[in-house]
């Protein structure tokens, strides 16, 4: 009747880096599998007991032994159909136990036994059903989950903490929880010209974001090695999303590119301006003196875009994130992140060393999600960038 196959157990690793309510929610909803089995059949034995003491607590006068008919269906929210089976084939034991202590078995409550005996045998067998169907869609998901995350990684290739001369350290959080991926895109590169970066966020969400950000990180990992100047670069993926992107979808973006000496060069289409954090803890938010619109709307501006340039030196944070840091919402007040507020003390002094910098993000992350009360609204990305 039943196919008894243990699922593929899913992999740990799917929901790390959620915070920690989501993290939890992402595992109940691959079936509790990361939890013993001792932990699952906890609730369904705990229901046995309490039924058993409650009828012999009291006594013979009070007939509360079919009460036992509650453990097939707790049974079957947390374990396999055949951990349903083995938990109910004890709740049985305990039933027949009862009726006898309750001196049910008598002529005249034959048919009342029967009753409830067979009412228990069923929901047993039809829990077990439930828990089949249950461990299948928990499979499922699982599977699902592994794809999407095989095409996080396939897609955000996570850059080491050190490109060229800049240190990294990076915080990346879909809103979804069934799968990591979402529309904020990153990507730093050691290139003949410079390290460069990019930090971006699809406008929308869903596949077509996905196919977006696919676009825009294939174009910049060819335009990076070819393109002399970012300006280049940004009109080669600019190109690249109007042929290829789905109609409407746009990309706020900031390209960065580091050479020796200490300064940055910065181009900024439409996207959330970087922060600088010195080394003491004063930050500057730095605005574009010539924003450009999105990548994807290029056809509606006249004109070019500009790059500028601003200092960077040793010691020195730079700041990168999308619009679901600063926009998050906080819990209770609905005001806005105030990450230019906020990174100065949690990212000073940040810039010496790589488990200094990622000390620095989880800070910065941890003090986000305070903010929110734990939930995420929105895709959101923290990358902070440090040279040496």
């Amino acid at each position: 009747m039943f196919s008894f196959r243990r699922p593929s157990r899913p992999l740990a690793s799917a929901v790390q880096g959620l915070p920690r309510t989501r993290r939890r929610r992402a595992l109940a909803a691959v079936d509790l599998r990361d939890l013993s089995w001792q932990r699952r059949a906890t609730p369904a034995l705990l229901a046995i007991v309490g039924v058993t003491v409650a009828d012999l607590a009291t006594g013979k006068e009070r007939y509360l032994a079919p009460l036992m008919t509650v453990v097939p269906s707790i049974a079957a929210l947390t374990l396999s159909a055949v951990g349903v089976l083995a938990v109910c084939s004890v709740g049985l034991v305990a039933l027949i136990g009862l009726n006898r202590y309750d001196e049910v078995t008598a002529a005249q409550d034959q048919r009342f036994l029967f009753g409830s005996m067979i009412t228990y045998a069923a929901l047993t067998l039809f829990s077990a059903y439930v828990a089949e169907l249950r461990m299948r869609r928990a499979a499922s998901f699982a599977a699902v989950s592994s794809v999407a995350e095989a095409a996080q990684r396939a897609l955000l290739r996570r850059p080491g903490p050190e490109v060229g001369p800049l240190r990294l350290a990076v915080r990346y959080a879909s809103a979804a929880d069934e799968a990591r991926i979402g529309g904020d895109l990153y990507s730093v590169l050691d290139t003949p010209h410079g390290t460069r970066a990019v930090v971006g966020d699809v406008r929308g969400k869903g596949l077509d974001a996905v196919q977006t950000a696919a676009v825009v990180l294939g174009a910049f990992r060819e335009a990076a090695y070819d393109e002399p100047g970012l300006r280049g670069v940004a009109a080669r993926i600019e190109a690249s999303v109007e042929r290829h992107a789905p109609d409407g979808e746009f990309t706020t973006a900031l390209f960065v590119e580091v050479r020796a000496g200490e300064a940055v060069e910065l181009l900024q289409y439409g996207h959330v301006p970087p922060l600088r954090v010195a080394p003491d803890g004063s930050v500057t938010v730095l605005d574009s003196p010539d924003p450009w619109v999105p990548l994807g709307l290029g056809r509606l501006a006249t004109g070019r875009p500009q790059s500028w340039q601003q200092p960077f030196g040793a010691g020195d944070v730079l700041v990168l994130c999308t619009d679901g840091v600063v926009e998050a919402r906080g819990h209770g007040t609905g005001e806005f992140y105030p990450l230019e507020h906020r990174a100065g003390p949690l990212v000073a002094g940040a810039g010496g060393t790589v488990a200094e910098l990622e000390a620095a993000v989880g800070r910065l992350y941890a003090d986000l999600l305070g903010h929110t009360g734990g939930e995420l609204d929105d895709d959101a990305l923290l990358l902070l960038v440090s040279r040496d």
